[in-house]
């Protein structure tokens, strides 16, 4: 395997605009999805730009996951309860992850226009604050 060169190796605020590029991108197939009436794949694809986002901000520190699950708790820890992302976003990424669980497992969820926008609503949200959060905290 080939060494990786030195030079090509970026700063932790390299991986977190890639991860915010991948979130926008993200965020925007949920758009699409949602304005063609695919309300289960628009709330997937709202859940990944969120749990991207997240991504983001912690490859800030240099913290990354393999699990979601994980992901999602290191955050609501050190971000959420400490209050630097506000504590009603908090449990609306808890409730995007159930609904993206349900939208992509549950064989008989019924994903809904409401319940889908305020998907979508709820990654608009975290993606500017997240950016704003980056923007100011760049070392």
């Amino acid at each position: 395997m080939k060494q990786p060169n030195p030079l090509d190796i970026g700063t932790q605020m390299d991986v977190a605009r890639h991860r915010l590029r991948v979130a926008r991108e993200d965020l925007e197939t949920a758009i699409l999805t949602f304005e063609a009436g695919q309300y289960r794949a628009a709330n997937n694809r709202a859940y990944y730009s969120i749990f991207h986002t997240i991504c983001a901000v912690l490859a800030k520190e240099g913290v990354a996951f393999k699990r979601h699950k994980d992901t999602l708790s290191y955050f609501n820890k050190n971000y959420i309860h400490q209050e630097i992302f506000p504590r009603e976003l908090g449990r609306k990424i808890v409730r995007a992850e159930e609904i993206r669980h349900a939208s992509d497992y549950d064989t008989f969820y019924i994903a809904s226009k409401e319940v889908t926008k305020q998907q979508i609503h709820t990654a608009q949200q975290l993606l500017a604050l997240a950016e704003e959060y980056l923007r100011e905290n760049v070392e």
